[in-house]
């Protein structure tokens, strides 16, 4: 196993729904009488190739109508689980699109009954502890946005806050200021997507008008020098999704990822696998092509794995202990991966 796999870490921006790898795809739809649009798993895996962010998301809505019923859902987090704690992840703030499924006929307590199960599940079988974003589709209209929280406002202690996705460019954090804000008022954390194929400005927006704790994605945050300035004193976090950023075209390779610029700036930069079936790669995976192809060391991976935990949403008594158990693994594989690169 690549010592990376053992680094333990969080995982803060992380879409469940982009978690269906197409063998689920495929068993969900025998279980609920679907059809879907490939013949086989193989020919439904090689249309995960994306020109943009756009492209993507026509197979990511399209793949999850297959997610109908509670089991379905729960079933969805379960094989998360397994994989993300193979590649050592022990907390996991995780997306979900409530309107990706109430928009097509399935009830918001299907939906939240089916992730709560699958969450009780991860914390029984790996100890992992999870909580629930919901995330706003910041293309659909504002108006629905609103009634997507009305409808969340039920099930708020269930809930560790909400954020915004979907496509960036054309819909600015400015239009969902009033969401926020009822959001903050039922005692939500938010964060917001901002900065991946939108400007600098979208990030400011976020910072300033929605009142965010985390930038979710912000490489492009580097084009704006003041803005790198306020982010590094405020502490602001950056949940950075390298394979994401390649498989969307955001960079061309690995190699030529912003991380290490952001890291040099002093920004709180963590490292995630966004809507990892899709993208090449759950988040060790990330660790992994991070060591390989931009030589980030063991140090440098420990700083990302504690970034994470500092970035976290978790209590004060949790973030300590994972933090003890990262000191621990820097220290137990200081030979097989020195500083300075990988053995």
């Amino acid at each position: 196993m690549d010592p990376l796999f053992t680094l333990p870490k969080a995982e803060l921006h992380l879409h469940i729904e982009g978690t269906l790898e197409p063998e689920l795809v495929f068993a969900l739809a025998r279980r609920n009488k679907l059809a879907v649009p490939f013949p086989d798993v193989e020919s439904l895996r090689a249309a995960y190739q994306f020109d943009d962010l756009v492209s993507f998301l026509g197979l990511y809505y399209s793949c999850m109508d297959v997610l109908r019923t509670e089991e379905d859902f729960a079933d969805l987090v379960t094989e998360y689980a397994d994989r993300a704690a193979a590649q050592g992840v022990r907390h996991v703030e995780m997306f979900f699109d409530p309107q990706a499924h109430t928009s097509r006929g399935i009830p918001l307590d299907v939906v939240m009954a089916g992730l709560t199960l699958g969450v009780d599940r991860a914390r029984a079988t790996h100890g992992m502890s999870t909580g629930l974003i919901a995330c706003f589709l910041r293309d659909r209209p504002v108006v629905e946005a609103h009634q997507t929280l009305e409808a969340l406002a039920p099930h708020a202690d269930a809930l560790l806050g909400v954020g915004l996705d979907s496509a960036e460019v054309g819909y600015p954090p400015s239009l969902f200021t009033d969401v926020f804000r009822d959001a903050r008022g039922l005692g939500l954390r938010v964060v917001a997507h901002a900065g991946e194929e939108g400007p600098p400005s979208y990030v400011w927006e976020a910072l300033d008008l929605l009142g965010v704790e985390r930038i979710d994605h912000g490489v492009r945050v580097l084009e704006d020098e003041a803005l790198v300035r306020r982010m590094a004193v405020e502490r602001m976090p950056l949940t950075v999704c390298p394979l994401s950023n390649v498989r969307l075209r955001v960079v061309p390779d690995v190699a030529s990822h912003a991380l290490p610029a952001l890291l040099s700036a002093g920004l709180v930069a963590t490292v995630n696998s966004d809507d990892p079936a899709y993208f090449g790669g759950y988040v060790g995976d990330n660790f992994v092509a991070l060591s390989r192809d931009l030589g980030i060391d063991r140090d440098g991976c420990a700083l990302l794995a504690r970034n994470s935990f500092l970035a976290s949403f978790i209590d004060e008594d949790r973030r300590k202990e994972l933090l003890v158990e990262v000191d621990q693994w820097e220290g137990d594989v200081r030979e097989v991966m020195p500083a300075g690169g990988r053995a």
